[in-house]
């Protein structure tokens, strides 16, 4: 089985584009909407996310704006759990938690619904890449402030250099499908 991972991995990485200089110069962007695209590596990266937490009964599944949607929303429907977003701010209708955190090119703050998880929920943070760890360290802060339990940390992409994954608690899992 790690052979058959290991090449699907490479089928999913080869549909992972690189924009230089997006969102702003000296950034590497790393472009996810060719899996999203193709039919077959969409299903093979929604299956392989899924993998490391389908015997952990899983209550939510909660998706980093905006990308971590794209597949936060199959991972919860893998897992037979709910989806729960984390915004920017103001884009959330009802009443929000709020954080601010560091980017890897700057700050920004994320939100989420504040009756979207109850005390003792089993969750994943969902996003698509994991940089410097800002966003999922305050992914991680909010669901705790709401009583969570975070069970895991799911990444389509981790890039290594950035060492976000460092940043992350170490007593919970992390799964990265594909490191660049």
């Amino acid at each position: 089985m790690k052979k058959v991972e290991k090449q699907i991995k490479e089928y999913i990485k080869k549909n992972i584009r690189n924009i230089p200089d997006f969102p702003q110069p000296g950034i590497q962007f790393k472009d996810i909407t060719p899996i999203l695209k193709d039919p077959d590596a969409l299903e093979l990266t929604s299956w392989l996310l899924a993998r490391p937490f389908e015997d952990k009964k899983i209550d939510l599944v909660v998706g980093l704006e905006a990308r971590g949607f794209l597949f936060g929303t199959n991972l919860a429907m893998n897992l037979n759990a709910g989806f729960v977003p984390i915004r920017k701010p103001n884009k959330l209708p009802a009443e929000t938690l709020s954080i601010s955190y560091d980017l890897e090119y700057g700050m920004d703050s994320l939100e989420i619904h504040n009756d979207s998880i109850s005390k003792g929920d089993k969750v994943v943070i969902h996003d698509d890449l994991i940089a410097t760890g800002g966003s999922a360290v305050a992914a991680y802060e909010l669901i705790k402030k709401l009583g969570g339990e975070v069970i895991g940390f799911s990444f389509i992409i981790g890039l290594k250099d950035l060492r976000g994954k460092n940043n992350l608690p170490t007593d919970i899992p992390i799964d990265i499908l594909i490191e660049l």
